[in-house]
């Protein structure tokens, strides 16, 4: 009999989705390389990286992002479809792989993206595989839209955010599903203090409070170099005022992200019970916020023991498909 054809679905999760390296190195670490790989959002920016054979070089980027790395690769702007175009964050994706039409890869790839008109789940499954990431990770009232053909696309994770069907169209006869929401609703995510990443720099309680409460001094001191486009302290007090809340209420980016969660939730637990894969790996993040793209190194490592801890289910998976 023919090997079976292992599918894994690397689902949305924002700064969540840095686990998706932990996983994936710890299946290859296992013997267990995917043959078929479906993303969204943040799975469909890993997933690229793995097909392309780039994944180590983005491990080794991300892990040394800290809060003012993630500050710089946001090209503000507080007009539009989002207050970050998402132009910045993809062409330093591009310093670091070269774009590829995705139907010449050599194992099958897919990015799920949502049709901003008709609200359809759209399969990107061929062209640029950086248009495909692109439009894939456009977080609503976040980044901008991506313009493909006459559509704007958004975020898949609005239709399908762990995309098993997709991996099963693809000619999976299993699938490692990856889910990063599954823990998250109603939990508090109060970060530690003094966490150091691999280079030792520090990054404070949160980055949240770090954006919230510097920028106004920052752009009073001639820093607005570290912000785009944005020059006057009127647009510095609303940008900080978009990640800051209190003790009274959330900030916006608190209320669209428990938003998104909520409903990402939903939407994850009812796909799968329509088509449930064969494994979930379910790496435990509730503490991470929605932009902590700086707190790589333990997301990362949460991802590697979330895989380990499932690894007696994936090889009983494989060996039911083998018998």
């Amino acid at each position: 009999m023919a090997k079976p054809r292992i599918g894994l679905a690397l689902g949305s999760g924002s700064a969540r989705g840095w686990a998706h390296i932990g996983v994936i190195n710890t299946l290859r670490e296992s013997g267990i390389e995917a043959d078929i790989v479906s993303g969204c959002s943040m799975g469909a920016f890993v997933g690229a990286a793995m097909v392309t054979g780039n994944l180590d070089r983005l491990d080794h980027w991300v892990r040394d992002l800290d809060w003012k790395d993630v500050i710089g690769l946001m090209d503000f702007r507080l007009k539009g479809g989002g207050f970050i175009e998402g132009d910045r964050l993809m062409r330093y994706f591009g310093e670091r792989q070269k774009d590829v039409a995705i139907e010449s890869l050599d194992r099958p790839f897919g990015a799920i993206a949502t049709d901003l008109s008709s609200g359809r789940e759209v399969w990107l499954r061929e062209g640029s595989i950086f248009n495909a990431v692109r439009a894939s990770v456009a977080l609503p009232g976040l980044m901008s839209p991506a313009k493909s053909g006459d559509r704007w696309l958004v975020d898949g994770g609005l239709v399908n955010p762990v995309p098993v069907s997709l991996c099963r169209a693809m000619g999976a006869d299993m699938v490692i599903a990856v889910n990063l929401n599954g823990n998250i609703v109603g939990k508090r995510r109060n970060p530690p203090n003094g966490r150091k990443n691999k280079s030792g720099r520090i990054d404070g309680p949160s980055i949240f409070s770090r954006i919230g409460s510097e920028i106004p001094e920052g752009i009073r001191n001639g820093a607005d170099r570290l912000f785009g486009q944005i020059r006057d302290s009127a647009e510095a007090r609303l940008l900080s005022g978009l990640f800051s809340g209190g003790e009274e209420r959330p900030s916006y980016i608190d209320v669209v992200g428990d938003s998104i969660n909520i409903m990402q939730d939903h939407i994850t637990r009812s796909r799968m019970a329509g088509d449930p894969p064969e494994v979930v790996i379910a790496p435990r993040l509730s503490h991470i916020h929605l932009m902590e793209f700086n707190r790589a190194e333990e997301t990362i490592e949460e991802g590697c023991s979330a895989t380990r801890r499932m690894m007696p289910a994936i090889r009983e998976a494989i060996d039911r498909l083998e018998e």
